[in-house]
């Protein structure tokens, strides 16, 4: 969750008053003034809109109280150490703004075989997930796949096989994740940061879970 001071630093860096704030986040001046200062504790979805306002402007908010420009590129991330720093990333932007982390592709085997203690990577993503109430993470596998190692935290689904891509993809706020696992050194990450990509990759992702289906529960002999 995002503080006055960090509403108040986020200003700072545009040069924007709190009337502006207040006007293109359909708040009163007052209101920003009062959260500000910390004599109010504001709702989640006002919080949402001024955070909405500031990412606009491109300014988004990290932990530890951060405020930082927002960095507009591709990054691209090689290897297990590459693969360890990706999901750092995510972690941090999730923790920030919370909202719905969309995976698909995803054959858990070779995530987990890249993936330096992925027992610590769920232990962390359970108990973020936890502490931000906003956040859901929606995970797709091919059909026949009972492989849910994330199943504490996440919503598996099923797509057909005919459909099912060997490249994963990750979306969460305005960035999106390509991963391929047939790269030497694997895994190749290519992180694009960018809300028009995010938002095509989010659209046609909801389209495939609408279409998915649930995995019946499975039959032990």
């Amino acid at each position: 969750m995002i503080t006055g001071r960090q509403i108040r630093a986020a200003r700072g860096l545009l040069d924007l008053s709190q009337d502006e704030l207040a006007k293109a986040a359909n708040l009163t001046k007052q209101g920003i003034s009062k959260i500000e200062d910390g004599s109010v504790q504001p709702r989640e979805s006002t919080l949402a809109d001024i955070v909405r306002v500031f990412s606009e402007r491109g300014i988004e908010f990290t932990e530890n109280q951060g405020v930082r420009l927002k960095p507009h590129s591709i990054e691209t991330l090689e290897g297990r150490t590459g693969f360890t720093k990706f999901y750092g990333l995510m972690r941090e932007h999730v923790a920030t703004h919370g909202g719905d982390i969309c995976v698909s592709g995803v054959d858990e085997k070779l995530f987990a075989k890249y993936r330096d203690d992925p027992e610590q990577h769920r232990t962390k993503m359970a108990e973020l997930l936890k502490r931000q109430p906003t956040l859901k993470m929606r995970i797709l596998v091919a059909e026949g796949d009972y492989n849910f190692t994330a199943s504490s935290y996440a919503d598996y689904r099923w797509q057909p096989r005919d459909s099912f891509s060997p490249t994963a993809f990750y979306v969460f706020g305005d960035c999106l994740a390509l991963i391929s696992f047939t790269h030497d050194p694997a895994p190749l990450v290519v992180l694009i940061k960018s809300a028009a990509f995010a938002e095509s990759y989010r659209h046609a992702f909801n389209l495939a879970w609408a279409s998915s289906h649930e995995p019946p529960p499975r039959n032990i002999p």
